[in-house]
């Protein structure tokens, strides 16, 4: 997302990409994150959640401040590769952790706010793409570098709060009482996961991908998977489509990630 709001402040034209590299630039890093999703959840339990996630959050963030010392094709693919490797984990390591605080009927409301939180993410980067959009030429770096320096720093910075103060399962979490953590280990005894749970074997993978209601989840995420990647990475180009230039074509794309965050987080509760 970050990278195509800074398609119009002449990255493209610094790196020297073709439009077709510059697409195989945006497309590469859906590889490597459809690639390193399972692999990345596996490793969540076997290191722990705050210790997994802190480290995909620091190296996604200096990924991301890494793109901005870019110069060509190939560094542009080769960050792009290694930022998908790193935020495969985000959403499924997310979805995961749940299952360790929450039983299956309350964690629907929990999940849509997670992904209502990608919309309103969506919202305040195309804003803080115009704001940083008028830095362009400060310190001799192009707006579309203090783009990446800017919005990679955050996630830097608050991998260290996941690592300090994320709880990673109720036994272990400090701020509840011997009583309290026994309640939360009994009322998910028959549903959700735990930290002495084992890994699954064969025989339960093969169980659980028998499931049709699997394939029907499958089905749904990926019919809308084309439609909402679509509007993440070319927003703005569609934006400058309808007549909108420059930063303008990055504002205009605040509006459609705001109402989509208000929609999700109201659908949620119904």
């Amino acid at each position: 997302m970050i990278l195509n709001s800074s398609t119009n402040n002449d990255m493209q034209r610094e790196t020297n990409m073709t439009d077709h590299q510059f697409v195989i630039s945006l497309m590469v890093f859906l590889v490597s994150y459809a690639v390193f999703e399972v692999p990345s959840n596996m490793l969540l339990k076997k290191l722990r959640p705050s210790r997994w996630l802190a480290f995909l959050m620091f190296c996604w963030g200096a990924m991301t401040i890494l793109t901005a010392a870019t110069n060509n094709f190939g560094s542009v693919t080769a960050v792009r590769f290694l930022l998908g490797v790193f935020e495969a984990g985000l959403f499924p390591g997310l979805v995961y952790y749940l299952t360790f605080w929450y039983k299956h009927d309350e964690r629907s409301v929990r999940v849509a706010f997670i992904l209502a939180s990608a919309t309103l993410a969506g919202a305040f980067g195309g804003a803080i793409a115009y704001g940083i959009g008028h830095m362009n030429g400060t310190a001799g770096l192009s707006g579309w570098r203090w783009l990446f320096i800017i919005e990679g720093i955050p996630s830097c910075l608050a991998a260290f709060l996941v690592l300090f103060f994320l709880p990673d399962y109720p036994e272990r979490a400090k701020w509840l009482s011997e009583a309290e953590k026994d309640m939360a280990i009994h009322r998910l005894y028959y549903e959700g996961s735990k930290e002495s749970h084992p890994t699954m074997n064969w025989a339960e993978a093969k169980e659980t991908l028998m499931d049709w209601r699997l394939y029907a989840h499958y089905a749904i995420y990926f019919a809308s998977g084309p439609a909402f990647a679509s509007l993440s990475l070319f927003a703005p180009s569609i934006t400058v489509g309808l007549g909108y230039f420059d930063l303008k074509a990055q504002l205009m794309t605040v509006p459609p990630w705001a109402i989509a965050y208000g929609k999700l987080s109201l659908l949620s509760w119904l």
